[in-house]
C-alpha cells in the first residue's frame, strides 16, 4: 500500500514538473515574439496629397439685400417707408357777389355789356377781356354770359343778372317788426330813385358814352356835342350818347 502511494506522488510530481516547465517555455516563446514584433520598424506609408481648397465666394452687393431692406431699429424690420397720404385740397373759395348786367349793345365793333359791381352801383360798359370788379368779362352772347374768377369760370344766364329796376343804390326798407313778432301792417316808403344829370356819362369808345343812371333827358337830346340814343333790346331799353356827326 505504501509502495503504490509513493508511485502516485512520484507521477504527480512529474506532471507538476511538466507543467511548470512547458508554462516557462511558453512565457519565454511570448517575450521572445513580444520584443521582436516591438523591435521590427513597420513602413510608414506616405501621406495622400491634401483636397485642394474650395475657392472663396464672389462677394456680391445683391447678396447684402436681405439684409439691408431688413433694418434693425425698425419695429416690422421692413425698410419700406410708407409715405402719408396726400393733403386733401383746400375747397374752393367762395364766390364774391356776382356783377349786374343792365344792358347788352352792339354797334359793329363787338358787344358792349352795361354792368355795376353790384345792384345799385354805378354802371359802365365793359367788353369782353376787361375787369369787373374781383371777375373778368370772358365772352358774352344773346342768352349767357361768361366771367372769369381766378382759376375759375362761371356762365350765368343774363336774365339771371339783370338788374330790374334796382339802381338807386339804397338799400330797400325792411318791414317793421310788431311785438309779436310778425311783420306790421306800417311800413317806410321806400326812397324814390335819384335823377340823373342828363349828359353823357362814361366814355365807352371814341364817339360814344354811356348813359347815367337816372337821366330824364328823352332819346334825341344833344348835350357837348353828343345825341342820346335809345333803342330796344330784349333785355329792355339800351341806352348811350354817340357824337353828332
Amino acid at each position: 500500500m505504501n509502495r503504490k502511494l509513493w508511485l502516485l506522488n512520484f507521477v504527480l510530481i512529474a506532471a507538476i514538473a511538466s507543467g511548470v516547465w512547458r508554462v516557462r517555455k511558453e512565457s519565454r516563446d511570448f517575450n521572445i515574439r513580444e520584443k521582436a514584433t516591438l523591435s521590427k520598424k513597420v513602413a510608414i506609408p506616405p501621406a495622400p496629397p491634401a483636397p485642394p481648397a474650395t475657392p472663396a465666394p464672389v462677394v456680391a452687393a445683391t447678396s447684402y439685400l436681405d439684409i439691408a431692406q431688413k433694418m434693425l431699429w425698425s419695429r416690422d424690420r421692413n425698410s419700406q417707408v410708407i409715405v402719408d397720404p396726400p393733403k386733401p385740397p383746400d375747397p374752393p373759395k367762395p364766390l364774391p357777389p356776382l356783377p349786374s348786367v343792365h344792358g347788352v349793345m352792339n354797334l359793329g365793333d363787338g358787344p358792349i355789356v352795361m354792368m355795376s359791381e353790384k345792384p345799385g352801383s354805378r354802371d359802365r360798359g365793359i367788353r369782353p377781356g376787361e375787369m369787373i370788379g374781383d371777375f373778368k368779362l370772358i365772352a358774352v352772347d344773346s342768352e349767357e354770359l361768361t366771367l372769369g374768377y381766378e382759376n375759375r369760370t362761371v356762365k350765368k344766364k343774363l336774365q339771371e343778372l339783370i338788374d330790374r329796376g334796382e339802381d338807386s343804390g339804397a338799400p330797400a326798407a325792411s318791414p317793421a317788426i310788431s311785438r309779436n313778432g310778425y311783420p306790421s301792417s306800417a311800413s317806410t316808403p321806400a326812397t324814390p330813385a335819384p335823377v340823373g344829370k342828363p349828359e353823357p356819362g362814361v366814355v365807352l369808345s371814341e364817339g360814344m358814352n354811356a348813359c347815367q343812371a337816372g337821366d330824364p333827358s328823352p332819346a334825341g337830346t344833344v348835350v357837348n356835342g353828343m345825341r342820346k340814343v335809345v333803342s330796344p333790346t330784349p333785355f329792355g331799353q339800351a341806352c348811350h350818347w354817340e357824337a353828332v356827326k
